[in-house]
């Protein structure tokens, strides 16, 4: 006669049932499935070149997005003076916006096969936006900064639409520039005019 223990199929040894059971198992490790800069084959009919350099241009657009995404934050908690209501609720709104845009960004990465940048530590190695002091600047340095950002981020963009162009790539082509430099165009116009010296009242 079998074993009650083995044959009921509703009773498990403990090893089984401690791995079927709802505890999460921590510590799970794993190989890298797919490296930085590589390239899987999706089938979007484009070339493997052409997805390649595009998620090159992609991602630095992308690293630097993400700090200027930050550098609004930033600013946004540390502006102050006479301004202060009216600059803390524009900057979050720019950082709404960029917020948006790196998504769109990093999606449009894996679309295309390749693997977007994220973790913080590798986007500071990758970005080219210089590094602000840790403390508070005076406004006018504050919005400054948010304008050389910009211009450092929109020269990247009108470059990868041009190559962009040049390989077909018409799906990044149209998110850079309908997204991407509209944007940043946008919010430099918004930024540059608080820096404009021109009184509120003429005595």
């Amino acid at each position: 006669m079998a074993d009650a223990k083995h044959s009921d199929p509703f009773v498990t040894d403990r090893t089984t049932r401690d791995r079927r059971g709802s505890q999460p198992l921590f510590h799970q490790k794993g190989v890298e499935i797919q490296k930085f800069g590589e390239m899987r084959l999706l089938p979007i009919a484009l070339g493997h070149d052409s997805r390649l350099e595009s998620c090159q241009l992609l991602n630095k657009i992308l690293a630097d997005s993400m700090i200027l995404y930050n550098l609004y934050k930033k600013h946004h908690w540390l502006v102050r003076g006479p301004t202060f209501f009216q600059l803390h609720l524009l900057l979050d709104k720019h950082a709404d916006e960029q917020l948006k845009l790196i998504d769109l960004m990093a999606e449009r990465v894996q679309t295309l096969g390749g693997v977007a940048i994220a973790d913080p530590r590798h986007v500071a190695e990758v970005t080219t936006i210089p590094r602000p002091p840790n403390g508070v600047e005076d406004v006018p340095a504050m919005l400054s900064r948010l304008l050389e950002a910009h211009e450092i981020i929109i020269e990247k963009v009108r470059d990868a639409i041009a190559k962009t162009a040049d390989t077909r790539d018409d799906g990044t082509n149209d998110l850079l520039m309908s997204d991407v430099l509209r944007t940043n165009e946008l919010q430099v116009w918004f930024i540059a005019e608080h820096l404009v010296d021109v009184p509120v009242v003429r005595v």
